[in-house]
């Protein structure tokens, strides 16, 4: 019988795939990228990785027992400790500077994807809130193992390919995977088909979010 990881990850694949695609995933790979792109990504990825952490952290608040409250927490631990704090070292190399950040404003597509997790984390359960977080550990997985090898000659991609190909990644998806797995067979197929929604628009809104850098999407007015 089909898990529900694999459920949702094949009913994305669409999704999925055109990431893996877009010129934006490619250009860190072949370096291309213009770093002005890259720039207008990591602003905007700092502001989602700021939500996210709340989001996992309302995970843990709804978590059935301890030890899930405790892993949950510790995954808001490596977010900062791990990306967060990537963010910063990748800020400094890009010239950003402290008012830049401070005087910020997410682009249409981070605000929109934020929402959608704060939503499904304030309307649901723990299930829902792994379902909506997912996309953003396991396809950054993917694209991680996708790209290893690659030796783009700007040393900011190379470490952005670093960071997402490493095998203590790779245990922190995994961990949420299972996670996932655990709580649909405990809920109601209805439950089931409201996680996978959240899913599906997640992955969505991870192709936005290359989008949305690649073209320094800002507010039309």
């Amino acid at each position: 019988m089909m898990k529900f990881s694999e459920r949702v990850r094949k009913a994305a694949d669409a999704s999925w795939q055109a990431s893996f695609e877009h010129p934006f995933v490619t250009g860190i790979a072949d370096g291309r990228l213009p770093l002005d792109r890259f720039k207008h990504y990591v602003l905007n990825d700092a502001y989602y990785l700021s939500c996210f952490a709340q989001v996992q952290a309302l995970g843990a608040a709804k978590a059935p027992n301890l030890r899930t409250s405790g892993r949950m927490a510790e995954h808001v631990q490596r977010t900062y400790n791990a990306e967060l704090l990537l963010h910063e070292k990748f800020s400094a190399l890009l010239g950003i500077t402290p008012e830049e950040r401070e005087s910020f404003e997410p682009a249409p597509t981070a605000y929109a994807y934020t929402s959608h997790l704060f939503r499904a984390a304030y309307t649901g359960h723990l299930g829902d809130i792994i379902a909506a977080i997912l996309p953003c550990y396991w396809l950054y997985f993917e694209i991680g193992q996708r790209l290893k090898g690659a030796q783009p000659e700007e040393p900011i991609y190379r470490e952005w390919i670093a960071a997402y190909g490493g095998d203590w990644f790779r245990e922190v998806v995994q961990e949420q995977i299972d996670r996932l797995d655990e709580i649909a067979e405990q809920v109601t197929e209805s439950d089931r088909e409201r996680m996978l929604k959240h899913f599906l628009i997640s992955s969505r809104y991870e192709y936005e979010f290359w989008e949305m850098a690649y073209t320094k999407q800002r507010w039309p007015v």
